[in-house]
């Protein structure tokens, strides 16, 4: 045992919650840190879905967004504390409040992608949607979402449940990858912006996803380099499945952004938004009435421009927007 460097107990079969009920134990070792917590870093990490889903709630808010914004926000913080009382206790009824939320948070968004594209030229057209076809798609995935979570509760098979809900993901992805690229506008920012959120928040969720991967493929080496080289605190950074938790919490909140964004231009109020990059590295759509506090930029990673800059440019740039579709 060294200076702020000490060895790691033996994992406990169980600690304060009692035996584990979860269908799945992760790779930490449970009951290593703390008496109380299962798996310490697994539980902590979810602090980012909290701090991301929480923040992207008060943007919509804040900004009059639609309620369904606020609404999938709720959900994604929902996840965030079910996944945290799920690794804290590794019981399986927070295991499902952990996962179900999930796919409750997802077909929202889902309906409304959906909803706006159009299932007969395979495109966006960037047409309002009836109430009948928003009726049907609700009614669509209503139905995938409750088949989904009856076959998860009665026959308790995760990787159908995972499954599953990895094709729902992946069908929102494309398709809302499919409207950003019919959008057309004069304003190199928009196209710049836009792609470059998209592109983070999936390679940011696909890194962590590899990280997930890694964490089942190769536990007992992670577990061998945590006990035998890096002992605590320094062996919770090999925690494979609690990088997970902070890189799928800053993912969906990137692709939220471009959810928010896709859904400005679709409802023709382009021009009564911004997309500013906070500090330089966090997108966020912003009202133009509303002030901006602290630093950012207008494309990532780039110079910090004076508080008042888009309020003075905004008779140049926004009038130059639409979102009309290559015919």
């Amino acid at each position: 045992m060294g200076f702020l460097r000490w060895a790691y107990p033996e994992a406990a079969p169980s600690g304060y919650w009692g035996p584990t009920t979860a269908l799945i134990d992760w790779c930490e070792e449970n009951y290593v840190v703390s008496h109380y917590i299962a798996e310490w870093s697994n539980t902590l990490s979810n602090i980012m879905f909290l701090i991301t889903a929480s923040y992207s709630t008060y943007c919509s808010y804040r900004n009059d967004l639609e309620f369904r914004f606020i609404l999938i926000g709720l959900m994604f913080a929902l996840v965030g504390v079910g996944s945290w009382l799920f690794h804290m206790t590794l019981k399986f009824r927070f295991q499902l409040l952990d996962e179900l939320p999930m796919v409750y948070a997802t077909s929202i968004p889902a309906w409304s992608i959906f909803s706006e594209f159009n299932w007969h030229t395979w495109r966006v057209d960037g047409k309002q949607p009836s109430k009948n076809k928003q009726i049907g798609i609700f009614i669509a995935v209503f139905s995938f979402t409750t088949i989904l979570t009856y076959l998860y509760l009665v026959y308790h098979i995760v990787i159908l449940f995972q499954v599953l809900y990895g094709i729902l993901t992946v069908t929102v992805v494309l398709i809302s990858g499919s409207n950003v690229y019919y959008i057309k506008s004069n304003d190199p920012l928009v196209k710049k912006n836009i792609y470059t959120t998209m592109g983070l928040g999936i390679i940011t969720f696909a890194i962590g996803f590899i990280f997930w991967q890694l964490d089942q493929l190769f536990c007992p080496i992670w577990i061998h380099i945590r006990r035998d080289y890096l002992k605590l605190p320094l062996g919770v950074l090999f925690e494979m499945h609690g990088w997970w938790h902070l890189l799928t919490g800053l993912g969906v909140y990137t692709y939220l952004v471009l959810l928010h964004y896709l859904r400005i231009f679709n409802l023709g109020k382009a021009d009564q938004f911004s997309f500013i990059w906070r500090w330089g590295v966090i997108p966020e759509i912003i009202n133009n009435d509303l002030a901006i506090t602290n630093k950012y930029s207008l494309t990532f990673w780039g110079p910090y421009e004076t508080e008042n800059y888009i309020h003075k440019q905004q008779s140049q740039v926004n009038p130059q927007t639409s979102h009309t579709h290559n015919q």
